[in-house]
């Protein structure tokens, strides 16, 4: 089973990958472009030296970006590797996925080709798995992000910072990360071929046909969606103009987008997201919907076309789908917040549940009152800015507001949108709601484990687990603390529903479980603790721990089965 470590491990390099893949987009020149590229497989994955390899007209691979020695650099950088080389390498070693490794001990055939290379001898590995200074690792990039498609170059990488060679995690991260690179370099060169036909537009006056025709076909033609928008007059918003791939993209024929603006298409849970994207180099990743009703992720990009003598004549919208980057993310994201045993949420997800229906503010404090004022103000301030958005589509975004409003102000003043949790009385059931927090741990399981192994014990924590999930509400959390410990939040609850919920839940429990032909049994206690703002979720688990265990020992030792 995985340590309790792994999952905050795990989510420090999702975070790391997810700035590495953001910063491919923030570059304004191809060239730029593929230094980041090169920069975030050292700062984001791990490795102490990359080298970016571009494929060139005459099919030859230049090496066009190095990162994290200045002396490879120096030896690499402009240097030319030709195709036959190449595919040579991309054809040995072993198929990592996408990616290929080519072991020390069959990579020193590769020493005199005319590849530009990095690499230095050493001794032979002292244990399984160690990263040899001869070991080679490619990640090739195709223009259609997977393999068969044309290749744009390869990344070649060196000397791991743990000085392992990647397992699945790392090796997974880089086909990830190669991927995004793939299409950050495609998008470059697609914004360049644009930017060009921009300028003539804008300088070549007498060439004003053949500027727009080219820009037509940059438009219509481009792999990715891109739409242009009115940011004049009445219609302000609407987009006048779909290219295909975007048409294709959200299932819609182009006379239909031409009734829409972004702000009808976007998942409303992302509207603020969209009303905070400026028209002028704005950038946000966003759902919109499809014709059928699904929703799907994309990268929004903007920049405002320009006339000399009009100012701004419409907005250019540049669409990309994002809907494998962000299932990877959210696969990932699920495998660091979750049991990898039986599914449920893990104990950092199940503390971040609670941490965020909890507030510093104890019940009563004047910070109560002030936050029912602030859920009121924003509330009236939604509506009127949803109305707004509605007319100016894009050009609504943060900077509207200017440095210093009075939005701003309130905001710092402490004002929040945070609905305060309230334990229930602890003297009397007088009907109030609140957060309980039910504390299990299963009587006699260790007997089990001994007796019969892991492999029952880890059988009969699945089917505690799915009893629990199957005795609670739609919307309650089911986590699984750790070992034999369990926890469940219910909102809404009374004193007296909520020990009602434990008997249930006990009582789900206590059926005998059938492994491998064997009928087992465990009981349960439960201990119920209430959340409520002004504690820390490390407080409220430490309660309802307490109160479990207070339970346990008043119960009769007949109660608890087991076997």
């Amino acid at each position: 089973m995985e340590t309790e470590s792994e999952p905050y491990v795990r989510l420090a390099t999702l975070r790391q990958l997810h700035q590495a893949v953001a910063d491919l987009n923030t570059a304004r020149s191809l060239a730029d472009t593929l230094q980041n590229v090169a920069e975030g497989v050292v700062k984001g994955l791990g490795y102490e030296l990359a080298a970016v390899n571009l494929v060139r007209p005459d099919g030859d691979l230049v090496v066009a970006a190095v990162a994290g020695s200045a002396s490879a650099e120096a030896l690499m950088a402009g240097r030319v590797g030709s195709r036959a080389s190449w595919e040579r390498r991309l054809g040995m070693g072993e198929g990592w996925g996408d990616l290929r490794f080519v072991p020390y001990a069959e990579g020193w055939v590769l020493d005199d080709d005319d590849v530009p290379q990095w690499h230095t001898g050493g001794p032979e590995p002292r244990f399984p798995g160690e990263w040899h200074p001869m070991d080679r690792l490619f990640a090739p990039m195709y223009a259609t992000g997977a393999a068969g498609g044309e290749l744009l170059g390869v990344i070649s990488v060196d000397k791991p910072r743990n000085g392992r060679r990647p397992g699945a995690w790392g090796r997974e991260a880089l086909q990830m990360y190669t991927f995004q690179a793939g299409i950050a370099i495609s998008n470059a060169r697609l914004r360049a071929n644009m930017q060009r036909a921009l300028v003539r537009l804008e300088r070549e006056g007498q060439a004003l046909r053949a500027s727009e025709e080219s820009f037509r076909q940059a438009f219509e033609f481009a792999p990715s969606g891109m739409a242009i928008a009115e940011l004049g007059g009445d219609q302000r918003g609407r987009l006048v103009r779909a290219n295909d791939a975007l048409c294709r993209l959200l299932g819609r024929p182009a006379a239909a987008m031409r009734r829409y603006s972004f702000s009808d298409l976007v998942h409303p849970e992302d509207i603020g997201t969209l009303l905070r994207t400026s028209a002028e180099g704005g950038r946000a990743e966003l759902r919109l919907a499809r014709r059928d009703g699904t929703y799907l992720w994309v990268s929004l990009r903007n920049s405002v076309v320009a006339d000399a003598a009009d100012g701004p004549r419409f907005l250019l919208t540049h669409v990309e789908d994002i809907e494998e980057r962000k299932r990877h993310e959210l696969q990932l994201a699920h495998r660091a917040s979750h049991d990898s045993l039986t599914g449920l949420p893990n104990s950092a997800e199940l503390r971040a549940r609670l941490s965020s229906r909890l507030c510093a503010r104890p019940p009563g404090s004047d910070g109560h009152a002030a936050a029912a004022l602030a859920d009121g103000f924003l509330a009236g301030f939604a509506e009127v800015e949803g109305a707004a958005y509605g007319q100016y589509g894009h050009d609504f975004g943060a900077d509207a507001y200017g440095a210093g409003s009075g939005l701003e102000t309130v905001l710092a003043a402490g004002f929040d949108h945070h609905v305060h949790t309230v334990a229930p009385d602890e003297d009397a059931d007088d009907g109030c709601k609140g957060l309980a927090v039910l504390f299990c741990d299963l009587d006699g399981f260790k007997s089990i484990n001994d007796r019969f192994g892991h492999h029952t014990g880890d059988a009969v924590l699945i089917e505690v687990a799915h009893r629990l999930t199957n005795g609670v509400r739609d919307g309650d959390t089911v986590a699984r603390l750790g070992g034999d410990e369990f926890v469940v939040l219910a909102d809404g609850l009374g004193r007296a529903d909520a020990q009602d919920l434990a008997v249930r839940l006990r009582n789900a429990i206590m059926p005998p479980i059938r492994v491998d032909g064997r009928a087992v049994r465990v009981g349960a206690s439960f201990g119920i603790g209430w959340a409520g703002c002004g504690m820390s979720a490390e407080e409220v688990l430490h309660s309802a721990d307490q109160r479990m265990y207070v339970e346990k020992r008043s119960r009769a030792k007949a109660g608890r089965r087991a076997g």
